[in-house]
């Protein structure tokens, strides 16, 4: 185990290098520039959007595709994720997850738009979209689209939508004194329910767990916040200074370099926000509307609502850092967030992280099932769907014996192979993206959602 931990870290480091970080960067600063600016001056717009109902060919409305895509986007990689990039980077690593998040905003926009654009109708009689189908359909590149649905796969199962959510799970309901053996056969049992029932019934659960979780833990962090408010500017000062200086952020406790700051940070945010992967493009392409822009805006404000949670998992844990000894510790993410919230909350606190881990970890598990299960049917694998599922069930019981910090290498790993083709399609594509955005935006029509 120790050995595949190295390999599995040698290969993270080596594909999260410069090249990718700046390709994922480099792309989202393209869209926005493009775009005019487009995550700033039509943000109050595409929140109207995710509220307000529309018209057209889908499976879901624009609020429950939203909320199908951020089950899988919300997860641990806003808790234990955060954590894990600041007690490697050190405070700049959230300061690189906001420069992530903002470009990535443009980025996710794109792949929404394109989701609408090039979607069909499944043999099964839904909607069937996302970066495998825009990829053969907008470029014609069929082995590209196959390359990301290979990866769309490998990422559900072995990556997001197993092992870091299972096992964070198995972690926070042992605190409730359940057995791991016993938690992940009851996880096992709710995914099958559940996942059976396909889009309509993830998205119906989303759009009830989703707000409520986001709303209870942004509120308990706001409290802890609160407590501390005078250590707020100086933890702000910390991430700021952090970014490009890390060695005085930390008092040189870290020893880390300028390189590996950006990489947790960037690395790690597009791990909580998936912008570049091309993920919620699946769950978008099912959306009510007959308009790629509208799409593409409601999903750009998934990227803003998955950074709000990593801002305040960061800063508690950055304004309470005496509290948790966050840079002089080797204990792992959960505790020193469950640390964080106890110390502040008292018991409340400790069900806060852990209510939150739970249920945000579950619907990221639903999610990504969803997702694995579309790029496998895209494979031309319709008749051997049992056989994904089976596979996906053995990775939730294989979860809880990894260690966390290669189950977050194992994630970067995938994510990284399953960003390259999509950018590749996004780029592709590019013409099409801007030039359709810029003439639906001028249109008088697109002021309020209108029926066709």
């Amino acid at each position: 185990m120790i050995a595949l931990d190295g390999i599995v870290r040698a290969i993270d480091r080596a594909l999260w290098g410069p090249p990718l970080v700046l390709l994922l960067i480099g792309m989202g600063v393209y869209f926005t520039l493009k775009l005019r600016m487009l995550p700033i001056t039509q943000f109050s717009r595409a929140m109207g959007y995710v509220f307000r109902k529309d018209t057209g060919q889908g499976d879901v409305s624009h609020f429950a595709a939203l909320c199908t895509a951020l089950s899988a986007t919300i997860g641990t990689g806003n808790i234990v994720g955060v954590v894990t990039a600041i007690g490697v980077g050190g405070p700049g690593a959230l300061f690189w997850m906001w420069v992530a998040a903002f470009f990535g905003m443009a980025t996710k926009y794109a792949e929404g738009f394109l989701a609408i654009k090039f979607r069909r109708v499944g043999g099964d009689g839904k909607i069937a979209g996302g970066p495998m189908h825009y990829i053969e359909m907008g470029t014609g590149h069929r082995w590209l689209a196959k390359i990301f649905a290979v990866c769309g796969v490998s990422v559900a199962l072995f990556s997001i939508g197993t092992f870091a959510q299972v096992n964070s799970i198995t972690s926070a309901m042992g605190g409730y004194g359940i057995p791991t053996a016993a938690s992940t056969f009851l996880l096992t049992l709710l995914v099958l329910l559940v996942t059976c029932g396909g889009i309509r019934r993830i998205a119906m659960l989303s759009e009830w767990i989703v707000p409520i979780m986001c709303i209870f833990y942004v509120g308990a962090s706001l409290i802890v916040l609160s407590i501390h408010f005078r250590d707020l500017p100086g933890a702000l000062g910390t991430v700021i200074g952090g970014a490009f200086c890390p060695a005085a952020a930390t008092g040189g406790a870290l020893g880390v370099g300028l390189l590996t700051v950006m990489q947790m940070g960037v690395g790690r945010g597009i791990y909580s926000n998936e912008a570049g992967l091309g993920s919620a493009a699946i769950a978008a392409a099912t959306a009510k509307t007959r308009s790629p822009v509208r799409q593409g805006l409601v999903c750009m404000t998934g990227v803003f609502f998955s950074i709000v949670v990593c801002t305040m998992t960061g800063l508690v844990m950055l304004t309470t850092r005496d509290q948790t000894d966050l840079f002089h510790t080797s204990a792992e993410g959960i505790v020193l967030v469950s640390q964080a919230f106890c110390a502040n909350l008292g018991p409340m606190g400790w069900h806060v992280v852990n209510l939150g881990i739970i249920f945000f970890a579950f619907t990221t598990i639903l999610g990504w099932n969803y997702y694995g299960e579309k790029c496998f049917q895209y494979l031309a694998l319709e008749k051997r769907i049992n056989l994904y599922r089976l596979l996906f069930i053995v990775m939730i019981a294989v979860g809880p014996l990894l260690k966390l910090g290669t189950i977050f290498a194992i994630a970067d790993i995938c994510n990284g192979l399953m960003a390259i083709p999509n950018l590749i399609g996004l780029f592709l594509l590019r013409k099409i993206i801007i030039r359709g955005t810029l003439e639906e935006l001028a249109r008088k029509d697109m002021v309020e959602p209108q029926g066709h």
